[in-house]
Formats: structure tokens, sequence, C-alpha cells
């Protein structure tokens, strides 16, 4: 019996510390840079970069811009994210942008926020109002009334429902309709489905991206993207990250109402239309960087590099 106690313990302790080294509680500070190389142009373009924002949860300072092209800050009208417009031409073939950032990030729990969540009740193009989640959403939340209890019942749906798997096609873009047919997915897919389901039953319920800071190590370099979202009830909003929990079981009771402090929201929403609009039409969701000529999306290389710096006293 002993034995089995003490075995017991040394599972829990090694969970924990295993689940430390892939999160960041409180306070995280870190430099992010985000480099862009122009590619070979033979006409003017137009390109447009998303900029991380100040917020109660993540503070910038400074923010630096480094390009020999001359560009104009704008937000899109719908969600107010922040992003660079440039107009590059031929001459500017080869030419690199870099965008540094001094970020320190709060880990988030539910909160308060100015606005009417309503807003997002409403459909993304990808996640409709469909009659399809309804009975999902109705059976997992039967017999309960509360929104924060609804919401943590979609949130366990979800989460038994769906594998993180990224093979086959489909998956990637957050299409809810996909992801509620499929099971598999990446981040946009679990949280496209989530929020749909929510809003099947009139919980409002929005969506984030940006990147996840590596919790495990100092320096180096990002692959890429991660996104989750937030539900509303009890006049707050929840944050959840369900893709997150399905690849760290171990973690999966601490991502229904936090999101760690290493990461970095780069914009909010789905469906964004900055002005000037792109000719291809809303960004479906807006990690960019997006760069057009003659009204068609041209490859652009982008990498993400970071730095962890020291708390400040």
């Amino acid at each position: 019996m002993k034995k089995i106690l003490l075995l017991t313990a040394l599972s829990l302790a090694t969970s924990s510390f295993s689940a430390e080294k892939k999160i960041v509680r409180g306070v995280d500070r870190f430099q992010l840079v985000y480099k862009l190389l122009l590619p070979k142009l033979e006409k003017e373009g137009a390109l447009w970069i998303p900029l991380a924002r100040n917020d109660p949860y993540q503070k910038i300072e400074p923010i630096t811009i480094e390009s020999a092209i001359p560009w104009q800050k704008t937000r899109d009208a719908k969600y107010h994210n922040e992003l660079l417009v440039l107009k590059p031409g031929p001459d500017d073939s080869g030419k690199r942008i870099t965008i540094r950032y001094q970020v320190e990030r709060t880990e988030k729990k539910p909160h308060t926020e100015v606005g009417d969540p309503k807003q997002y009740l409403k459909a993304d193009k990808l996640v409709p109002l469909s009659p399809r989640f309804i009975p999902f959403a109705s059976k997992a939340t039967e017999n309960l009334s509360d929104d924060f209890a609804r919401g943590k019942a979609l949130y366990h749906h979800v989460l038994g429902r769906m594998r993180y798997d990224k093979s086959g096609k489909g998956w990637g873009r957050g299409d809810a309709l996909y992801a509620c047919d499929a099971r598999t997915g990446n981040c946009t897919d679990f949280h496209a489905y989530f929020i749909a389901l929510c809003r099947a039953i009139n919980i409002p319920a929005r969506f984030a991206i940006g990147f996840t800071i590596p919790a495990d190590r100092d320096t180096g370099v990002i692959s890429g993207y991660h996104c989750w979202a937030e539900f509303h009830a009890d006049a707050k909003w929840v944050p959840v990250d369900i893709s997150e929990a399905d690849k760290h079981p171990e973690l999966a009771n601490y991502y229904f109402g936090h999101h760690p402090a290493n990461r970095l929201e780069i914009s909010r929403g789905r469906d964004i239309m900055p002005e000037p609009a792109p000719k291809t039409g809303a960004f479906n969701y807006f990690f960019g960087p997006h760069l057009e000529v003659n009204g068609e999306t041209v490859p652009l290389k982008a990498t993400f590099e970071f730095k962890r710096l020291l708390l400040k006293r």
C-alpha cells in the first residue's frame, strides 16, 4: 500500500513538473522579432502586416519597425486590430522588414471588459450559425442553465470529441463544420467548433491568434502561430485553450479558465477587413503578413524569434 501511495505521489509530482515546463504562470517578459523578406516583384503590390497591441494583459513597449519602405498604421473597423499597410514595388524586391516587440504579458483568467459581448453571437464565414451544431450543444449542456457551466460542458465535449491531428486536407482553416465532421484538426479547428457550439446556444464566444512563447527555453525560433478562444458568462470573458488541453492532458483543467503568460496576442476575430481592403477579400484570420500583386496573393517568407527577458523589479 505504501509503495502504491509513493508511486502515485511521484507520478503526480512528475506530472506537475512536466506541466510547469509548458506554461508560465503569473507574468512573463520577452522580446519577439518578426522578420519579413520580400520576394522579387514585377509590379507594385499591397502588403498588410498585423501589429500586436496593448491591452490589460499585454504591455508592449516599445514596438520598433525597421523598414525602408514607407508604411502607415490603420485598424480594421470591426475588431479594431492594428496593422501596417505598405506599397512595395519592383525596387523593393529582396528588402527586409523587421518588427521588434518588447512584451510584458500577464496570465489571463476570467475577466471583465468594456463592450457589448452580443457582437460575438454573429456568424463568421467558416463559423456559421448552422442548425448542425444545435443537437451537439444541447446534448452536451443538458440540464444546465448557468452559462459558465454550459461553457465548461462544451469545453469538455470538444476535448472528448476532437483529436489534434494535422494530416489530410481541410484542417487549419478554422472551419467549424469541417471540425464537427472530421473530429480532427489544429487549434483553429478546435476553437472554431467550440465557438460555433457556444453561439448555437446563445453564448457569446470569440477567437484570437498569436504566438506561444516556449516555456522550457529562453531563446530560439517560433515555428508558427497559435490560437485560442474565450466565451462570455456571468459578465466575464472566460479563456479556454482546448487544442493545448488535448496535446497536454495534464493541463486540461488549467486550460479551462486560463491563458498562460507565455503568449502574445496578434489579432482578434475572424473575417477581418482592413482599410484599404484586400482585393482577395477579408482575412479568414489575421496572423499575416499578406501580400497582393494584381489582386492575387503572393507567398511571403516570415520568421519569428524570441528571447526571454528578466522581469522588472
